[in-house]
């Protein structure tokens, strides 16, 4: 998909750069004066277990996937309260909701991330934000062709997510969702 166009702007950002959420938000209020919504996308996985797992790997994955969420939310905070309306996405995972593998490195940043979520929802709420914690299962992404044994064809497709999250974050806010678990196969433990 090519993004061009007047209401479009495009930021390089690396979530491994401390910079990059200050520089994205500052580049986003110059060119169009707010931010009304977040969606914190970014992940890596790195087999972390803990019998073998190493601090590197657990620091470059807790950096990924629960501090730069972190920074930028935090970057994006003070114009989300001066919307009334602002909304905060964080792309979480079933991963955040329960321990299924032996990645454990990979299920505390998750687990986190939903802290954040519910942080934010907690701490935005009287100023019209509303944070969802998006928490699917296998998404077809390069990331899950990696670790799965599931056909690409059988796993929840980006576009849906992407659908979903519109639709939250259009909602109102008298209609808030905190969590959204989506799955392309039954679990047992949900």
């Amino acid at each position: 998909m090519e993004l061009a166009g007047p209401d479009t702007l495009v930021v390089p950002y690396d979530a491994t750069d401390r910079q990059g959420e200050q520089r994205w938000g500052d580049a986003t209020v110059a060119r169009f004066g707010r931010i009304d919504v977040v969606v914190n996308n970014a992940s890596t996985w790195i087999h972390v277990v803990l019998d073998d797992g190493n601090d590197d790997d657990l620091d470059t994955m807790l950096d990924v996937n629960v501090k730069a969420p972190f920074r930028l939310t935090g970057a994006a905070w003070p114009h989300l309260k001066a919307s009334g309306t602002g909304r905060v996405v964080c792309v979480a995972s079933l991963s955040g909701k329960r321990v299924r593998g032996l990645n454990a490195g990979y299920q505390m940043s998750k687990h986190a991330i939903m802290a954040l979520t519910h942080s934010a929802r907690r701490l935005g709420w009287e100023h019209g934000i509303r944070a969802t914690a998006l928490c699917p299962g296998y998404v077809n992404t390069d990331m899950a062709a990696a670790i799965g044994t599931m056909e690409a064809e059988d796993m929840t497709q980006p576009e849906d997510l992407a659908k979903l999250v519109a639709h939250v974050i259009a909602l109102p806010n008298t209609a808030a969702i905190a969590e959204l678990l989506v799955d392309c196969a039954y679990e047992h433990t949900l």
